[in-house]
């Protein structure tokens, strides 16, 4: 068993579109090898970022199969998917992207109960879920914010741990003492947190957590890559690097994901902006653009003072 397989960088994909805003294969492919060339320990598809509650279950299914095979094995692939309302389409989901090739099925945190319902009712569903899908399949969970944010309990953190079917958790809580407690429910099992909050990213390596995966990753996956493989040997440069990714993801406010698909535009990897989620054909008119190009600037100067 690797214990190792779900720590490092995990970026959470886009899915470029074209003009018609359907799939842009072609940009999907640049897009796998530009994480790919960064260094990245791992991808997880049909996320939100991937407009997920945008794409049919066809789609979605199609979407991770083609990154499964262009992958090849390179790193492990993790998905979602896990959109749906109902508890039997919900495990149909689950299923169908089991057998996708993906080494793990990422569950999303706001399907197991309705907002207003307690945290029991979640648990029962997630595990009602677990037993639906194949063990030949890591599971793990999302708390994703949309259409709200469910965090778990220490409850369900520390089912999971104990269940030995678990690897991997989206942590969107960003707050570090909850980050240091959930590590405390995961010690000793196949359980790894992985923060996807840059501002508490590098306290959270100090702690003990492993693994990072966040939207800026679809900016500069290298430098994430730098710090979680350099915090601990060169921690000045490591602090500096720090403070400069958690000013830069503040661009995450700036029209998220157009932003990210205009910035892999202006790169070479996608042909349009196009979302589903949005509408993106006012982007360019605002002073969006030119906060990315200062970010991406300073970016430089960062991998400069890194040798990079």
């Amino acid at each position: 068993m690797n214990q190792q397989k779900y720590t490092g960088v995990w970026p959470v994909m886009l899915t470029p579109f074209d003009e018609r805003k359907e799939i842009d294969w072609q940009s999907l492919e640049k897009l796998i090898e530009w994480y790919l060339a960064a260094g990245v320990h791992g991808l997880f598809a049909d996320c939100q970022s991937s407009e997920m509650f945008f794409l049919s279950d066809e789609e979605a299914r199609k979407l991770v199969r083609f990154i499964v095979e262009k992958v090849d094995g390179r790193v492990p692939v993790v998905a979602s998917g896990h959109t749906a309302n109902a508890f039997s389409h919900q495990s149909e989901q689950l299923i169908s992207m089991s057998e996708t090739g993906v080494d793990g099925v990422i569950m999303i945190s706001n399907r197991l109960a309705l907002a207003g319902e307690n945290n029991d009712k979640a648990l029962e569903t997630l595990q009602r879920l677990t037993a639906q899908v194949p063990v030949s399949v890591d599971l793990g969970i999302y708390e994703c914010p949309y259409p709200y944010k469910r965090l778990l309990s220490e409850e369900t953190v520390a089912w999971c741990a104990q269940s030995g079917r678990y690897t991997f958790i989206k942590d969107t809580c960003c707050d570090l003492t909850m980050i240091k407690r959930r590590l405390e429910l995961a010690k000793g099992s196949r359980l790894h947190l992985a923060n996807a909050n840059s501002q508490t990213l590098l306290a959270s390596f100090q702690a003990g957590c492993q693994a990072f995966s966040g939207i800026m990753a679809n900016f500069h996956p290298d430098l994430y890559v730098w710090l979680y493989e350099n915090w601990q040997a060169e921690p000045e440069k490591a602090q500096k690097l720090s403070d400069y990714l958690s000013t830069a993801a503040l661009v995450e406010n700036l029209d998220y994901p157009v932003c990210a698909k205009n910035f892999q535009q202006s790169i070479g990897n996608f042909h349009t902006i196009a979302c589903r989620v949005r509408d993106s054909s006012g982007y360019l008119q605002t002073f969006y653009p030119e906060a990315i190009n200062s970010m991406v600037r300073l970016g430089q100067d960062i991998r400069r003072y890194l040798e990079l």
